[in-house]
């Protein structure tokens, strides 16, 4: 069994507490240190988040903990699922299975409106090559980063995976170009030997999302 397969303390805790993916507590951290959603029930329009590359689905059973009955989540990924009894009738909660780089894929999510998060996950099938990986791995972090520009409301904000690599830089300097805020930040929940890593953008610049 690889290191990757076999369960470690934050695969156990998060199947202790309901979660089908360790990738959670990298969420929760982010949430607790840059308050991705909001600290208390919201004064106005209910909060909205759309996660990309939700599959298996920690991030968006946490997303939905967290925004509540009055929020809405949708969420995307060519993967079904897991725990399909705790998204099944919700009516805050959409979910489309399919290619989220795809035109149509991205239509139907922002037919769904305007979000306060956009949220990615994202990564793609790995080959061992590590120029071909980091460049996949860029390509879907570009594509959340289209959603966040196109499907962000003003003052949102972007939290997004993607492979460390010298080509991730441009990625980072188009983020500050659209957000008051932007951050580097490696979760704890992160595997010592992953080269993954999260750019976190918030407050988005008003006209650049609505």
């Amino acid at each position: 069994m690889s290191c990757y397969n076999k369960p470690d303390f934050w695969a156990l805790k998060a199947r202790k507490e309901g979660y089908p993916a360790r990738s959670v507590y990298k969420l929760r951290e982010m949430d607790e240190k840059f308050g991705l959603f909001p600290r208390q029930s919201r004064r106005g329009a209910p909060f909205r988040a759309l996660d990309l590359g939700a599959s298996p689905g920690s991030w968006s059973l946490y997303a939905l903990r967290r925004i509540g009955g009055a929020g809405f989540l949708a969420a995307v990924d060519l993967e079904p699922l897991a725990l399909i009894k705790d998204f099944s009738n919700r009516k805050n909660f959409f979910f489309v299975q399919g290619d989220m780089t795809a035109p149509e894929t991205q239509e139907l999510l922002r037919s769904q409106g305007r979000y306060h998060l956009v949220m990615s996950d994202a990564a793609p099938e790995t080959t061992g090559n590590s120029g071909v990986d980091a460049a996949r791995s860029l390509a879907l972090a570009e594509s959340a980063l289209e959603y966040g520009e196109s499907a962000l409301l003003g003052g949102g904000s972007l939290a997004v995976k993607v492979f460390q690599s010298k080509d991730a830089q441009k990625l980072l300097e188009r983020m500050r170009e659209h957000f008051a805020k932007v951050k580097i930040f490696k979760p704890q929940a992160c595997r010592s030997q992953s080269v993954e890593i999260y750019y976190l953008g918030q407050n988005l610049a008003r006209g650049a999302g609505g």
